[in-house]
Order: C-alpha cells, then sequence, then structure tokens
C-alpha cells in the first residue's frame, strides 16, 4: 500500500539553535586566534559527524588540542551541547505530534555522537516519529543521496510520497534529487501549510486517524 510520510530535520527545524558565541569565548579565555579552535577541531567534528570516533575520543582530542585539562573539558563540551540542542520549536513539534496516526512520521538529522542520548533524554524525540536517522549512526551526512534512501528504507515507504523538511537548501535540493518532496524550513506557519498540503493530497494510514 502506498503511504504518504513525513520526515524533518531536527537542528534548525525542530529545536532552534541560534549560535551562541562559545567557541569565540573559548577562544579568548585561552588567548588563541579567531578560527583556531575549529581549524584545530575540524576532522575531530567530521568524525564525530559520521560516527568514526566516540564520545571519549572526542574529549581527548579536545583536551589535546586546546591544551585543555578535565574539568575544563567537561565546560567545553557542555558549551558545545548548549549551542547544538538549542530548545525546542514547541510549536512544531505540537503540529507533528498531532499527526501520529495519519502518515508515516520519521526524522533525517546530520549529528553528533552522543545527539541520540541527549535529544531522547530532552525532547523524547523517538515518541514523537516512528523513525530517526542520525548521520553519526549510518556514517553517512547530508545532502548524500544515500541519507534519503536510509531514511525512506526505514520507514517502508516511496521517495515520491515523502515531503521532507530541512532549513539548509542544499539538503532540501538533494531530497528532491533523490525523488522526494521538499520544503526549506523559514517559518513554522508556513512550513505547517505545507505539510497540510502535502497529507490532503496523498494518501492517509489505513485505519488510522490524526490524534490531537
Amino acid at each position: 500500500m502506498t503511504v504518504t510520510c513525513v520526515i524533518l530535520d531536527i537542528g534548525g527545524v525542530l529545536e532552534i539553535t541560534p549560535e551562541t558565541g562559545w567557541v569565540q569565548r573559548w577562544e579568548e579565555r585561552l588567548v588563541l586566534p579567531p578560527g583556531t579552535v575549529h581549524e584545530r577541531m575540524r576532522d575531530v567534528w567530521q568524525a564525530g559527524s559520521i560516527g568514526s570516533i566516540s564520545e571519549r575520543e572526542v574529549r581527548e582530542q579536545v583536551a589535546a588540542r586546546l591544551g585543555l585539562d578535565a574539568s575544563q573539558v567537561e565546560a567545553f563540551m557542555a558549551d558545545l551541547w548548549a549551542e547544538y540542542l538549542g530548545t525546542p520549536n514547541e510549536e512544531l513539534i505540537t503540529y507533528v505530534r498531532g499527526l501520529r496516526g495519519s502518515c508515516r512520521l520519521g526524522i533525517l538529522s546530520n549529528s553528533f555522537v552522543g545527539a541520540r542520548e541527549r535529544e531522547t533524554a530532552l525532547y523524547h524525540f523517538d515518541e514523537l516519529v516512528e523513525e530517526i536517522v542520525y548521520s553519526h549512526e549510518i556514517g553517512i551526512e547530508k545532502p548524500d543521496p544515500r541519507a534519503f534512501e536510509s531514511a525512506c528504507a526505514s520507514l517502508e515507504v516511496r521517495p515520491e510520497n515523502c515531503l521532507f523538511i530541512d532549513d539548509l537548501a542544499v539538503n532540501v535540493e538533494a531530497a528532491q534529487v533523490a525523488g522526494m518532496q521538499a520544503h526549506l524550513f523559514e517559518d513554522n506557519a508556513r512550513t505547517i501549510t505545507r505539510i497540510a498540503a502535502h497529507l490532503d493530497s496523498g494518501p492517509r494510514v489505513a485505519g488510522r486517524v490524526p490524534l490531537g
């Protein structure tokens, strides 16, 4: 049976994640030139995004490359996660929660090792959607077409029946190339309108009605 599906990004969509300036503050604290932290940590950040490094190894590299002691590493990582996790986009989350039972629901997120545990504890995304596909768990980041294929496979849906929502145009365009319908997140109102139109035009989950 053909089933309609909605797949959402997390950061910048389900989470509101403005820049906090934490990196700049650490560079000032450590008397490092601007850009030094990302320059020294770039390959570690990339490894964490595709899961080829553990959280423990990330902390070890932070200590070694930035010359931090144990308490400083804890503070550094706390600042990293504070910006990464942001705050919940309550309006959109509430709307998506009301869709349960009327369509398949999933998440596809470029992520960092440790994200699932923290986002589950804070925001319970595992209860919001049926499947969550994290880049650090599959070893592939958007806009790689295999990321979109993985999300569709996990939900057992066809790409053309899916609406993908992301705040980055490059990922929206990649989803369209992968055969999905896609929407660039700019605000809740337009996104909710687009989801509603997608659901109105597609088949429903047999025998189930929207909740809420």
